[in-house]
């Protein structure tokens, strides 16, 4: 088996990262301020779901940022993604001014460098493992603005590269579902040499990269750029194709395909079950956000357009909840607040995003908690009755737990209520397995280590398997997956 720290190790001592190194010294490079990105003006950002707000780096920026890098002999940051970029290589190439070694770097390990580079909480995941953040306790290394750069600029350049794949095997593997774990899991498996086709039951491909996440934050040009380098590699896609319905498991058997990557996601929206959540104006976060990313229902000319209010209440504390209520005020919302039941500190999106909320008016109303929504002479909801709450001890998550301030009830107006509290795993595809063992919460039980079910052939990651997860962990488990299901099949057609 081969070491990745010897690899590691051996490219660090390359004579051009060597010379880099010494270009500066460090104490000069730890004097360098962060990057700040330049955004889209607040005011001018609301007028339009497509104006992304994030403008990136330009090169001057970016080589800066990259000279912050220690080129640390141990780098930890790597260890804090998900996918095990190798983030001192691809940004050391920014340094010196490679930026297509850099890209392609990235495409080594990433099937999605020009998303994940948008959406990835960094400070959670490399970032946090930073040499400046364990050690200096300062700004760290900006390598999500870094990756965001390296592939935006092969996008603009006009050099696109195929990422190298292997002589086909002639074995068929699919992959049900077409959001990030899939994509991520046929960007390895198309590299090892197999032939892959990834199944999308929607119109469109790329699951919630499409339908759940705005413009504003993830334009659908980059998406379809990112897949269509993936049709560049060999990758198959079949759209308006449901599997277990269009043609079962047993069908997609005869037809050749020897295993099978199920990443069909999470999209049954939960509730809270409280009165008056079946108003006409109540509606799931999932419904508003995919009627307004992926079927225009927005635009007015819509044949069925999406609700609009002048006072919107977003239930959640997420990246969904904030998408949403930024969403509304896009959509001409005079007032548009998000409904949280624990404090700003233990909202789980990401601070960012946050950050940019604020900036564009989104009024916060944290620990509270909806009880009741009421409606107006026409049935349309027109109040929602909330609980107050204070912070206890943290609960299973490591958060503080909630706790309800008796007799402590208020009311706000609202013409618009959307829920943003979690989502389900799809039940359609685990319905149609006999013999695939489930978790009590509806998830696939894998094998942590390989992402194998209890079914050898079928292998499953991201919200299917988690119940709810970010775009970079459901990659990590399409590439764990693949992985597995490469020495799976090896070992089974001796390959």
């Amino acid at each position: 088996m081969t070491d990745y720290s010897e690899i590691l190790k051996q490219e660090r001592n390359a004579d051009w990262r060597v010379e880099l190194r010494n270009s500066l010294a460090n104490k000069e490079r730890v004097a360098l301020e962060r990057v700040k990105m330049t955004e889209a003006e607040p005011l001018e950002r609301i007028k339009s779901q497509t104006c992304e707000v994030n403008r990136g780096l330009t090169a001057d920026e970016a080589r800066r940022e990259a000279s912050r890098c220690m080129d640390c002999v141990t780098p930890t940051c790597i260890e804090g993604c998900p996918v095990s970029i190798n983030i001192p290589k691809f940004v050391k190439y920014i340094e010196g001014g490679k930026f297509l070694e850099a890209a392609a770097t990235l495409k080594e390990f990433s099937a999605l460098p020009a998303v994940c580079g948008r959406v990835c909480p960094q400070e959670k995941q490399c970032e946090a493992k930073c040499f400046y953040t364990q050690k200096m306790k300062k700004d760290a290394v900006a390598i999500g603005y870094l990756e965001r750069f390296a592939a935006d600029f092969e996008r603009n350049s006009g050099k696109i590269q195929v990422p190298k794949v292997e002589k086909r095997n002639r074995v068929k593997v699919a992959a049900i579902g077409s959001g990030p774990s899939s994509l991520s899991f046929a960007g390895d498996m198309i590299k090892f040499g197999y032939d892959v086709t990834v199944f999308e039951a929607l119109h469109e491909i790329g699951g919630v990269l499409k339908y759940g996440i705005p413009e504003f934050r993830l334009p659908n040009a980059i998406v379809d750029f990112e897949l269509e380098n993936l049709r560049q590699m060999g990758v198959n896609f079949e759209k308006n194709f449901v599997v277990g319905r269009t043609a079962s498991f047993e069908d997609l058997k005869e037809l050749g395909y020897q295993a099978f990557f199920i990443g069909s996601g999470a999209g049954l929206p939960n509730f809270m079950n409280i009165p008056g959540e079946n108003l006409n104006g109540v509606m799931s976060s999932n419904e508003y956000l995919t009627r307004v990313n992926l079927m225009y229902a927005n635009q007015s000319d819509s044949d069925t357009p999406v609700l609009r209010g002048k006072c919107v209440a977003v239930v959640g504390g997420g990246n969904t909840a904030m998408d949403a209520v930024r969403t509304s005020k896009r959509l001409g919302a005079e007032r548009s607040i998000i409904i949280y039941r624990r404090s700003r500190e233990e909202m789980p999106a990401r601070l960012e995003e946050i950050k940019h909320a604020e900036e564009e008016g989104i009024e916060f109303m944290n620990l509270a908690n909806p009880i009741e929504y009421l409606a107006n002479k026409e049935g349309r909801v027109s109040k929602v009755r909330l609980q107050r709450m204070k912070l206890g001890e943290p609960d299973a998550s490591g958060r503080r737990k909630p706790v309800v301030i008796e007799g402590d009830i208020v009311e706000i107006d609202v013409d618009l209520a959307i829920v943003a509290i979690g989502v389900s795993p799809n039940p359609l595809i685990p319905a149609c397995l006999k013999g695939l063992k489930m978790s009590k919460y509806g998830t696939i039980e894998v094998n942590e280590q390989t992402m194998q079910s209890s079914i050898p052939e079928i292998f499953a990651g991201g919200d299917i398997v988690r119940g709810g997860a970010t775009v970079i962990l459901a990659m990590g488990d399409g590439r764990k997956a693949a992985g597995s299901m490469h020495d799976f099949l090896k070992k089974k057609y001796n390959l």
